[in-house]
Order: C-alpha cells, then sequence, then structure tokens
C-alpha cells in the first residue's frame, strides 16, 4: 500500500475499526503482514514514532536548559521555578491512565494526531507568555502533560502491534533511545537558542515548529495496525472489557511496580540522611554511599534472579533489599554533578551526563541482555527460554559492582574537583583554576585567590 493510500486514513476518531484491509494485493503492490502494515511501512512508522519520542524529551528538558533565564525573568525563587516541571509531571502523571483507557479502544492514530497538535500549540503559546504572567506560564507546562501523555502511553502499543518477539524488542530499544539523545538535545538546543537570540522565549518556539512536521508524517506515514494481529490475537477476537475490569486485573501485575515505588522513595531518603550524616566526618561521603549503594544491592539482586524460579517470596525480598540500595544514589549523583561544575557549565554538564548514563545504560542494554540470552538458548522450550534469560539478567549484579568500583574511584578525587569549582575564574586562562593560597592579613592568615597578589 503506498504511503498516501487514503484507506483507513480518514478512519473517524471515535472509530474502534482498524483502518480498512482489502482482498487482495494488486500488482506492484507489497504483502502486508498480519497486522495490516507493509514490512517497509512498518519501519517508517517506528522512524517517526521515534521521531515524535525525540521531540517529546526535546520540548521536557528545554526549560531545564533556560532555566536560570525564566527565573530571573519572572524574577521567581528556585522553588517556583522547580514547579514548572511539577506541575508537568502531575497532569502528565493523572492523565495517563485516562489516555491509556482510550487507546485501548479508539483509534490510536488520531488520538496521537490529536494529542501532538495540542502539545504543540501549547508549547508555542507559552513562549508568549508575560513577564508578569507566571501563572500562564505554569498552566500552560501543565497542558503541554496533557499533550504528551496523549502519545506516550499509546506509542508503545502501536510498536507492540508491528512486531514479535526480538524484533519487537529490537524496536521498542530503538523507540526508546529517543530518552537520552532527545534529553540531551532539549538542554543543548534550548541553551544555544537562547545564547544566539538573547532571549529564552525564543528556546520554546523550536519544538512546535518541528511538532509540525511530526503530525503530517504521523498523518500520511503512519497507519494503524490491527491490535494482537502478529501475535495471532485478532482484535475482533479479542473480549473487550469495563475500565474497572481491566484495573482488578492489571492491579495482579503491578507487584513489581508497588515494590519499585517504595524502594525508591526508601533508597532516596536513605541514601540522603546517610550521606548527609557520614559529610561531618569526610568529604568522600557522598561518593562512598554511592558506591556502598552500588555495592550492596549487587548481591541481593543476583540472589532474586537465583530464586526466582524457586521461591516468589524469596524473590520479592531480595528485589526489595536490592532497589532499595540501588536507588541510594540518585539524589546524591545529581548533588555531585552540581557541586563539582561551575554554574555556568552545568546544563551542559547535566545534558552529557543524561546522554552518557543513558548510552551505556537503559539505551543499550535491552537489547544486549537479550543477545545475550538468545546465544545461550539451546532450544526453544519455556525452560530454556527462562534459564537464558536468567543468567543474561545476572549481568546486572556485575555491571552494579563495576558501578560501586567507579564510585570508589571518584572518591579519590572528589575534594580536588570540589574545590577546582568553587575557586574556579574566569579571568585565568583556559583549563586554568586561580587557587587559594594563605597570606598574612592584619596579624592572621587569610586564603586569596592568586591574581588579587599578582602585579
Amino acid at each position: 500500500m503506498s504511503l498516501s493510500d487514503p484507506v483507513g486514513d480518514t478512519t473517524h476518531f471515535l472509530s474502534d475499526d482498524s483502518e480498512g484491509e482489502e482482498p487482495g494485493v494488486r500488482p506492484g503492490q507489497e504483502e502486508e503482514s498480519p497486522s495490516g502494515v507493509s514490512v517497509n511501512r512498518a519501519r517508517l512508522t517506528v522512524a517517526v514514532l521515534f521521531y515524535i519520542n525525540l521531540l517529546n524529551y526535546m520540548d521536557r528538558f528545554t526549560v531545564a536548559g533556560v532555566l536560570p533565564d525564566i527565573e530571573n525573568y519572572f524574577g521567581i525563587s528556585d522553588g517556583n521555578s522547580g514547579l514548572l516541571q511539577t506541575v508537568f509531571v502531575c497532569s502528565y502523571m493523572l492523565l495517563a491512565p485516562c489516555f491509556g483507557y482510550l487507546g485501548d479502544r479508539y483509534n490510536r492514530k488520531w488520538i496521537m494526531l490529536v494529542g501532538i497538535s495540542f502539545w504543540s500549540l501549547v508549547t508555542l503559546a507559552s513562549s508568549y507568555t508575560p513577564k508578569n504572567s507566571f501563572w500562564a506560564l505554569l498552566l500552560t507546562r501543565g497542558l503541554v502533560g496533557v499533550g504528551e501523555a496523549s502519545y506516550s502511553t499509546i506509542a508503545p502499543t502501536i510498536i507492540a502491534d508491528l512486531y514479535v518477539k526480538e524484533k519487537r524488542t529490537v524496536m521498542l530499544s530503538v523507540f526508546y533511545f529517543a530518552i537520552p539523545v532527545g534529553s540531551g538535545l532539549g538542554y543543548i538546543v534550548g541553551s544555544s537558542v537562547d545564547k544566539l537570540a538573547g532571549d529564552w522565549h525564543w528556546a520554546l518556539r523550536v519544538t512546535p515548529g518541528l511538532g509540525l512536521l511530526a503530525v503530517l508524517m504521523l498523518l500520511f506515514v503512519v497507519k494503524e495496525p490491527k491490535r494482537g494481529g502478529v501475535e495471532a490475537r485478532p482484535e475482533h477476537q479479542l473480549q473487550r472489557t469495563s475500565w474497572l475490569a481491566d484495573m482488578k486485573s492489571l492491579s495482579r501485575n503491578l507487584y513489581f511496580g508497588i515494590v519499585t515505588c517504595v524502594t525508591g522513595v526508601l533508597g532516596v531518603t536513605s541514601g540522603m540522611l546517610v550521606s548527609r550524616s557520614l559529610r561531618k566526618r569526610t568529604q568522600r561521603a557522598d561518593p562512598l554511599v554511592c558506591a556502598a549503594g552500588l555495592l550492596l544491592s549487587a548481591p541481593f539482586l543476583f540472589l532474586a534472579i537465583v530464586f526466582a524460579q524457586s521461591s516468589t517470596v524469596a524473590t520479592y525480598v531480595f528485589i526489595f533489599l536490592g532497589e532499595t540500595f540501588l536507588s541510594m544514589n540518585w539524589a546524591i549523583v545529581a548533588d555531585i554533578l552540581l557541586y563539582v561544575v561551575v554554574p555556568t557549565r552545568r546544563s551542559t554538564a547535566a545534558a552529557f551526563q543524561i546522554v552518557l548514563s543513558h548510552c551505556l545504560g537503559d539505551a543499550g542494554s535491552p537489547y544486549l541482555i537479550g543477545v545475550v540470552s538468545d546465544s545461550l538458548r539451546k532450544r526453544d522450550s519455556y525452560l530454556w527460554q527462562f534459564r537464558s534469560l536468567q543468567v543474561s539478567l545476572m549481568l546486572c549484579s556485575f555491571v552494579a559492582v563495576v558501578g560501586g568500583g567507579f564510585f570508589l574511584a571518584t572518591a579519590l578525587f572528589i575534594e580536588g574537583d570540589r574545590n577546582r569549582a568553587d575557586n574556579y575564574s574566569p579571568s585565568g586562562e583556559e583549563g586554568y583554576y586561580d587557587e587559594p593560597i594563605v597570606v598574612p592579613r592584619s596579624g592572621r592568615s587569610t586564603k586569596v585567590p592568586v591574581s588579587s597578589v599578582l602585579i
């Protein structure tokens, strides 16, 4: 089917039917898969969804790249500027289930079209916020969360209806690789446009223009696949249930999510408290706490994988302990990043940290673990599928140990890096740090910059 074929692309927004199928394959036309989407069009669909996800995270982090200018423009405190992200996340979080409900019942392509169009218009409107109306910027950022929720909850399900097994894993990895890249680009593009234009408002006008291109590609390239078609479970054979029945069924699969939420709160809180207490004894407290968290999490995560088949209770206990220790470094790492970098370079440093952490972590790890699992599997049986994936997941524990070793190495340099950032002087030559020296002053010695005593 050609990309401009109108069949099904005019499906009504509230239509529950997938886009139409034709009884045969016309001459010169590529045979479609059980999803109702040709192979080439499926690849183009993933490319379009990747592009939109890239814009999604670019927009999300553009504000962070120009946040100091926003604070100066409105004359607000750090607490009020933090509300911009809080309002966005709250609307995104609260409305995601609503769009999940709609996405399971109505045409997903049209829901995304409306959502992305709305998100682009609201983002553009936020760039015209007057100086005395910070509340309007808060309102528009909250509305941006509405648009992003309409896309983020639905796009992965379209990929799931286009591919199965290993191909699905690969395509989802491509889709989610947009998270680190888009986040980093958001910082870089936002701050760069702000500097070039001399006005932070222009930074918020980049993604809306790119969003218009996304709407056009979504309209003419993406086709709604048949739900469950590639899994030999076509949509007309699947029984629809009420939203309450859906939630009741899903709640049985949420134990791991609940454990993760609880351990995340406990880990972040305990890491902060232990680090604060240990700082009274040593300036190397932060990397030492991060190292301890990773090294302690490794054996518990390893045991959780080992007991996965024999004891569900033991598995959840070890997961609880492992994730708690693993979460101890989240807030501390952000703090370290801020105090070892001078204020004028923190946005760029944060961008690199986001890109590198995702590139070395969740961007490629699902695919690598899948490859290792496939290489270990000797026959296509349930037992071998379980065993091969179980062994491949054990790599995560060893990576945690390596990470702990890097944090121990960081502890050797953290004091010097922090002192250089605290005493940095832009007046010196590039790469030169104006280290303080001790000179006498009124009968006492005091530390002053080198440049203040040079003639």
